[in-house]
C-alpha cells in the first residue's frame, strides 16, 4: 500500500467519523459517496445493522462486579482527526476494551478490526493509556472474537486515516471497484458500478483506438 504522509491532520478539515474507516477499507467510493456526497440507501444488511445497534446507541453506563460498561461512549483523537461513538467499552481495572458490534456472522475481515482499533487509539489519546486488545461480536452468530492490536496494524490504521483525510480534503470520489463487493452493498443503485465501469472500458477502449490509429 502506498504511504500517505500528513503533517498535521487537524489542519485539513472536520474531524471524520470513525466509521468512514471501515468503509474506505472495503470500499473508497462507497466511503466517499456516505461521508463526501451524504449518499445513504438502506437494504437489508443495514436494516440490520441498525437493529443490532439500537440496544448500544443509547449511551448508558453500569457497573457489574469489578467491570465498568460503558454503551455509546461519545471517542475523539486530535492526533488523528477522528470522532466517533464506541458501541461498548468495558473497563478492567481502569484500562478501556472496546467492543464494536456487528449485524451478521462471523467472518474473516480486516475492516471491522480497522475501526475497533481505530476506537482503541481514541481511549488511548483520551486516558493516556495504552489500549492493547478489544474485541468484535457477531451478532448473527452469537460470536466474540478478542483482537489484539500489532504494530503493523497500528502503522496501516495510519496510513487509512491519512488517506481518507486526504480523500475529503480534496473532494474525491473514486471509481467504482464493479466486483463481488458490489452486490450486496447498499449503494449499489446510486453508485451504478456496472453502468459506470462499463462507461470507463469504454472510454478506454476508444482512447488505445485512436493510439493505434495514430501510430500506424
Amino acid at each position: 500500500m502506498h504511504i500517505y504522509k500528513v503533517k498535521n491532520m487537524n489542519e485539513l478539515h472536520d474531524p471524520i467519523m470513525i466509521s468512514a474507516l471501515e468503509h474506505y477499507s472495503y470500499c473508497p467510493r462507497q466511503c466517499a459517496l456516505i461521508h463526501l456526497e451524504r449518499v445513504w440507501d438502506e437494504n437489508i444488511y443495514t436494516m440490520r445493522g441498525r437493529d443490532v445497534h439500537e440496544n448500544v446507541d443509547a449511551e448508558s453506563s453500569r457497573m457489574v462486579e469489578s467491570v465498568k460498561y460503558e454503551r455509546a461512549l461519545p471517542i475523539w483523537s486530535r492526533r488523528l482527526n477522528l470522532t466517533g461513538k464506541a458501541d461498548m467499552v468495558e473497563f478492567y481495572d481502569k484500562v478501556p476494551y472496546p467492543v464494536e458490534y456487528k449485524s451478521g456472522r462471523h467472518r474473516a475481515g480486516h475492516h471491522e478490526v480497522l475501526q475497533l482499533l481505530a476506537q482503541a487509539v481514541c481511549l488511548e489519546e483520551m486516558l493516556d493509556v495504552k489500549v492493547e486488545k478489544g474485541a468484535i461480536y457477531w451478532h448473527g452468530s452469537r460470536e466474540r472474537k478478542e483482537i489484539v492490536f500489532s504494530d503493523s496494524m497500528r502503522v496501516h490504521l495510519e496510513e487509512v486515516v491519512a488517506a481518507v483525510h486526504q480523500m475529503i480534503a480534496g473532494h474525491t470520489v473514486p471509481p467504482p471497484v464493479n466486483d463481488k463487493r458490489c452486490k450486496d452493498c447498499s449503494l449499489k443503485e446510486s453508485c451504478l458500478p456496472h453502468v459506470v465501469g462499463e462507461k470507463g472500458r469504454s472510454i478506454k477502449a476508444v482512447r488505445e483506438l485512436f493510439v493505434v490509429e495514430g501510430g500506424r
